[in-house]
């Protein structure tokens, strides 16, 4: 199993980091802006990118200010059944935030393009907290 992992330091506390990875104003500014948010475990997040390509995510933990985790059930077969966790790691007025996507069956070019976007992911992420505009999905050129 392979496993992809990134590392972000975002200049705002952990409990403005955590609310904008559960909402729906947070998650379409840092990832897409078509998409469909839940706040509780079991529930399943949607996430829309262009016309046919939709990614379904399963809540499998929520703790306030430390800890996020989904399991994806629907999405690229190499996405399916794979994890993404956000741990958040707040010292000093700044948190640390470490995304993990674990579990693909392989390394392919499809691993190694999404760990770039993951990489993106946490820039707009840092830039939506820090600044108040992320770099959503339809802002970014492919």
């Amino acid at each position: 199993m392979a496993n992809i992992e990134q590392l972000q330091t975002i200049h705002v506390p952990a409990t403005e980091i955590y609310k904008a990875l559960i909402s729906s104003q947070g998650l379409s500014e840092v990832w897409t802006r078509k998409l469909t948010v839940y706040r509780q475990v079991g529930a399943f997040n949607e996430f829309h990118f262009g016309d046919d390509d939709l990614t379904k995510m399963q809540i499998v933990e929520l703790t306030p200010s430390k800890r996020i985790e989904w399991l994806c059930t629907e999405s690229d077969p190499e996405w399916v059944g794979t994890t993404v966790s956000f741990e958040l790691n707040e010292k000093n007025g700044k948190t640390d935030v470490i995304l993990r996507h674990s579990n693909w069956r392989e390394i392919t070019n499809f691993y190694r393009s999404c760990n770039y976007n993951w990489a993106m992911f946490l820039y707009s992420l840092k830039t939506y907290c820090e600044d108040g505009a992320g770099l959503p999905y339809q802002d970014r050129k492919f």
